[in-house]
């Protein structure tokens, strides 16, 4: 896959109405989507959306397809992969056609779920068995469960890092730009790598990782309640200082304006790049591309941000999108079926790298090296998501957009006039006000 599936599901903002939908459903409205109970009465034609074209394509959905008709004999599965997602399901969504199980468009605002999609169950039942429950509650019921969960954190080449004298995490953000600043001395390699012109890799990535410097999973509903979220000692303020002063002191890529994402794979597992903030599901693409470079696939490690809590390394662990049902579905227990199957059976979120959403699985091989260092996995809360969503929209900053730290990068290379305070200062400013129209 060309790009993680996670930020995909950040790239409209949460708050967004479907444009010109009417929601609908009224006839359905609050019919729960239960598990079915007995396999053997579930029947039905159902329609599965992804935009996991590339499965489609090559035949990986219909191989779970088959193993699913081994327990649902009388269900028939077809899907359909959507190169441009949300652009294509919010266009449908103004009908009832948008298939039987969908990913949650993230442009359909949260307060809304209950008109395009069937409650799953109650939440307080729920959450005992799913991590991630509080991302599609409403009002008390769950509306959809994640596909995997994904961990934050840096992608690096322990080799690399070991030919630079490096053996141990940094546990500061002092200590990562002098480990950085071994790497190029020591070995000339580019230590890391910001994939500015893609942009998206500066986006969640980086955002999702609020929360993993203070270890705190309110850490993010907590930006609805401040009015300086890139004051100092907030995680906001610690993760763009870091990212403004790798590039400030030379230690990304020569030009930032030609980076290329299919190409930094490549360039990391073969030890010319260094490392890159991202979430655990990139730690598998990354040691595909070290085999197919004929390069070893444990060269690629997954540290924590460069934070520690009471000696302690944490690092926030947010979901990717959710299977929901369609409210308008004629086959609702086949729809479920589906989705607690391909959650339970098919092990899906495991060959993703992914973090399972039942908390009785424990965590993929990609997180080993967290398990292994008794890293404090932090499920961020996304209660106030709404909220901060509003006043970001509000503000225009876009923390799940990539131009802002687009300016932050070209002012820490000089490419445009200011200064770091300054840029916080208006960051700041531009939030406080954006709060005050909000009414928060």
């Amino acid at each position: 896959m060309g790009k993680r599936t996670l930020s995909v599901a950040l790239l409209a903002t949460a708050m967004m109405t479907v444009a010109g939908c009417s929601g609908g459903g009224s006839a359905d409205a609050g019919e729960t989507a239960a598990a079915p109970v007995d396999p053997d009465g579930v029947s039905g034609d159902i329609t599965v959306l992804t935009n996991r074209t590339d499965l489609v394509e090559d035949g990986t959905m219909e191989k779970y397809a088959a193993e699913f008709n081994k327990t649902y004999p009388e269900v028939k599965v077809e899907f359909e992969g959507l190169t441009d997602y949300e652009g294509e399901v919010k266009i449908r969504m103004n009908t009832e056609d948008y298939g039987d199980v969908l990913l949650i468009p993230s442009a359909v605002a949260k307060g809304d779920y209950p008109k395009f999609f069937a409650p799953l169950g109650d939440t307080s039942t729920m959450k005992a068995t799913y991590r991630f429950t509080d991302k599609t509650d409403v009002e008390g019921r769950t509306y959809g469960i994640a596909t995997f969960g994904t961990a934050n954190g840096l992608v690096y080449n322990k080799a690399l890092w070991k030919k630079a004298g490096i053996t141990d995490w940094p546990t500061s953000t002092d200590q990562f730009l002098a480990d950085l600043k071994a790497v190029k001395d020591k070995t000339g390699a580019t230590p890391y790598y910001t994939n500015f012109k893609d942009g998206w890799p500066l986006e969640s990535p980086w955002t999702n990782s609020v929360g993993s410097v203070g270890c705190y999973a309110r850490a993010h509903d907590e930006l609805a309640e401040t009015d300086q979220p890139w004051a100092e000692g907030n995680d906001l303020h610690t993760l763009d200082t870091l990212l403004h002063d790798i590039v400030h002191e030379k230690l990304s890529e020569k030009d930032p304006a030609t980076t290329n994402w299919e190409s930094s794979k490549t360039l990391l597992a073969k030890g010319e790049v260094g490392s890159m903030v991202l979430g655990s599901w990139a730690v598998n693409q990354m040691r595909d591309a070290a085999e197919q470079a004929g390069h070893d696939p444990d060269d690629i490690g997954f540290m924590p941000l460069p934070a520690q809590k009471d000696g302690t390394f944490c690092s926030t662990l947010v979901s990717d999108y959710q299977q929901a049902v369609n409210i308008h579905s004629d086959h609702k227990e086949a729809a479920r079926a589906w989705i607690d199957w391909f959650t339970e059976e098919s092990g899906y979120a495991a060959k993703e790298g992914g973090v399972s959403a039942l908390k009785s699985e424990g965590m993929p091989t990609t997180l080993q090296d967290y398990v292994d260092n008794d890293v404090t996995l932090i499920e961020r809360s996304a209660a106030r998501t709404a909220e901060v969503d509003a006043i970001d929209n509000a503000s225009e900053i876009g923390l799940n957009k990539p131009d802002y730290r687009k300016k932050l990068i070209d002012i820490a290379r000089g490419a445009v006039d200011g200064s770091l305070e300054g840029y916080f200062d208006e960051l700041n400013k531009r939030w406080s006000e954006a709060r005050r129209l909000a009414g928060s």
